[in-house]
């Protein structure tokens, strides 16, 4: 299938025929055809960070997928004149901070030693009590150490959520309840310590669903484009979920410094993303701020870089307009999370080994 070959590795500098461009999409068409009987189904995806984040609907017929396969081959191509990128100077700031993460290293373990990745966020969370239904914050402050050995036991310091914020009578009264209901966890109130080899926290894997760190492309074409397959039919748009993809592995602190690389010039190629703020402070730190609006959300999706060394700070999530079905005004910060990682000699001792918190968990008689 020549012409999809062409319209898939085609580049801005690479001008198409239009003849050829002609017979690639119908090359698409078909090719999505002969797929459609499991669009979404070939590569598994992680779970959205909020719970209004709902995918737009299954693509259930030939025509669907078809006409969804070309939009996102179209994403990929890049073609000048086609639906361009980020704006001149989101794209100088991601092209640093590639060029920056590119010439990086990272961690390099001894043995005995621990890569330390701390996340600390705030998160929104919605309840109800009788007919009342609202929105509040909380926030979450985690740490895990990743040993140098991956087969030995990962350690994961839980710390205790609190309440951060609230918006009005109705949200005060939501987490007021939630306040109550998890003071009677000791996980939540005082924090928790986990141990688990491998990192088999929960019977997962240590990556936590996102496996494919070591295999995504590193070509940052080919990795748009691998990103815009394998999220097809999720998120409110492409645009904005093939960024919310990349956060959501960036978020693990774990990213290699190539990936990151690519990651940012793929986000260059992304319709829509925008320079925010040159000085965007997250928890203390401050980085440069590039975005994406997304319409059906009313919510711009925000990852924070620092371009001088090509470290990714954290992400957040903005309301760009009133938000009333949530009590949320424009300009809140919905949503935030900021990483620091670093390497260190030691992790906490003690702790509950995973999968021993209950006596049945190891076959005990009685159970």
């Amino acid at each position: 299938m020549d012409e999809l070959n062409l319209l898939r590795s085609a580049r801005s500098d690479m001008p198409v025929p239009e003849a050829a461009l002609n017979r690639g999409r119908a090359a698409l068409l078909e090719h999505a055809g002969s797929h459609a009987s499991s669009p979404r189904d070939a590569v598994p995806r992680a779970k959205r960070r909020r719970g209004r984040r709902i995918a737009i609907g299954s693509l259930t017929t030939v025509g669907a997928a078809a006409l969804a396969t070309t939009l996102v081959f179209a994403n990929v191509v890049g073609l000048a004149g086609w639906r361009g990128g980020a704006d001149a100077a989101a794209a100088a700031v991601l092209e640093e901070a590639s060029a920056a993460a590119i010439t990086s290293v990272d961690p390099v373990l001894s043995a005995g030693q621990y890569l330390r990745v701390n996340t600390r966020g705030v998160h929104l969370a919605s309840g109800g009590i009788d007919d009342v239904v609202a929105s509040y914050q909380y926030l979450s402050d985690d740490t895990l150490y990743r040993p140098a050995d991956p087969a030995d036991d990962w350690v994961w310091v839980r710390g205790p959520q609190s309440v951060y914020a609230t918006f009005g009578d109705e949200s005060e009264k939501i987490a007021d309840a939630w306040r109550r209901a998890v003071s009677e966890s000791d996980s939540f109130e005082s924090g928790d310590l986990l141990r688990a080899p491998g990192g088999a926290f929960y019977g997962g894997s240590a990556r936590a669903g996102f496996d494919d760190l070591d295999t995504l492309p590193r070509d940052p074409y080919l990795l748009l484009n691998y990103i815009y397959r394998v999220t097809l039919g999720a998120g409110p748009s492409p645009d904005t979920e093939a960024l919310v993809f990349m956060a959501d592995r960036l978020r693990t602190g774990v990213v290699p410094a190539d990936l990151r690389a690519a990651m940012y010039r793929a986000a260059a190629m992304i319709p829509g993303v925008e320079f925010v703020d040159g000085q965007a402070t997250l928890d203390g730190r401050t980085g440069v701020a590039i975005g994406r609006v997304e319409d059906a959300w009313g919510t711009r999706m925000e990852i924070i870089i620092d371009p001088a060394t090509g470290e990714f700070i954290g992400e957040r999530e903005v309301a760009v307009r009133d938000l009333a079905d949530q009590g949320l005004p424009a300009g809140t910060i919905i949503s935030w999370t900021a990483v620091v990682i670093d390497v260190v000699d030691n992790a906490p001792a003690g702790g509950t080994p995973y999968g021993k918190m209950d006596p049945c968990d190891d076959g005990a008689s009685g159970c």
